[in-house]
């Protein structure tokens, strides 16, 4: 398991019922955690004086109750630096163990010794996009929500790198990849955060089991002649690590010589002492 136990300005505190209690900065949040099936006992007594909690509607949905949150705050990782907003679906605009991978992309980058260029797919408010450039890369953003960049680029200035080299798309990650195939477009390393299910802005339909085998593969015709790496994530629970490893290695490495390895994600939990599952990514590094 890769686990992101570098924070400073964000811990899991505890995690029991099906919910994870967290700090945020200076903020406590408790937020529903699928991956917490065990019932242990709610003996830290910020369960009870946390500052906002996410409730599920029998209904479908949530919402945020006994909030004393203000309308969003900053959170540091080392130089890099996000806005975190509660919004619906129990979302703060972060995934915290991402920072695991970060970590990971950002010494190739810094270490290969040329210019190198990201692709940043799905790539949300940008914390892939914004570590990726504070390492030294020129990096292409794309997201179909223009919120979501929007929010990118806020992060980016935070961290001080607003006139650093990204390019902000809001498009159709599919429909984005094939104009960059005819226009002959290359990439050096590749970032994947796919959802579980989406929609399109013109109503395609995305399912992640169903559309990632089909989607790598067309994907590898933007990797650049020597690329670096190349990292997919996901939160889907029917798609395991050793699953996308499957792809990456029949997609990628019948192309382009290298090594993948896949594992899940984890943040330490301070309660129990053990490691919170939090997904699962597959890495490639190209050339070795």
């Amino acid at each position: 398991m890769w686990i992101a136990d570098k924070w400073k300005d964000y811990t899991v505190i505890d995690t029991s019922g099906g919910e994870k209690l967290e700090k945020w900065g200076k903020y406590t949040l408790i937020r529903p955690d699928p991956q917490v099936i065990w019932k242990t006992e709610k003996n830290n007594k910020l369960w009870r004086t946390a500052d906002a909690s996410y409730r599920r509607s029998s209904s479908g949905g949530g919402a945020w109750s006994d909030n004393k949150l203000p309308e969003s705050w900053v959170i540091s990782y080392g130089d890099l630096k996000f806005k975190i907003k509660p919004m619906g679906f129990k979302h703060t605009g972060l995934f915290p163990e991402q920072a695991a991978n970060w970590d990971w992309f950002s010494s190739l980058i810094r270490e290969a010794g040329r210019p190198i260029k990201v692709l940043n797919l799905f790539a949300y408010t940008g914390g892939a996009t914004v570590a990726a450039a504070a390492a030294g890369a020129s990096v292409c953003h794309v997201d179909a929500s223009k919120g979501m960049v929007q929010s990118a680029k806020e992060n980016a200035a935070l961290s001080g790198l607003s006139d650093a080299p990204i390019r902000y798309m809001v498009d159709d990650c599919k429909k984005f990849v094939e104009r960059e195939i005819r226009r002959g477009n290359k990439y050096d390393g590749i970032i994947m955060d796919p959802p579980s299910y989406g929609r399109g802005p013109t109503g395609e339909v995305w399912k992640i089991e169903e559309n990632i085998d089909e989607f790598v593969e067309l994907v590898s015709n933007v990797l650049s002649d020597d690329p670096l790496f190349f990292l997919l994530n996901s939160y889907t629970t029917g798609l395991s690590a050793s699953t996308m490893r499957y792809i990456a290695e029949t997609r990628l490495l019948t192309k382009f010589s290298g090594k993948s390895v896949a594992e899940e994600l984890g943040l330490p939990v301070v309660e129990s002492g053990l490691p919170l599952p939090c997904g699962s990514s597959v890495r490639v590094v190209f050339g070795e």
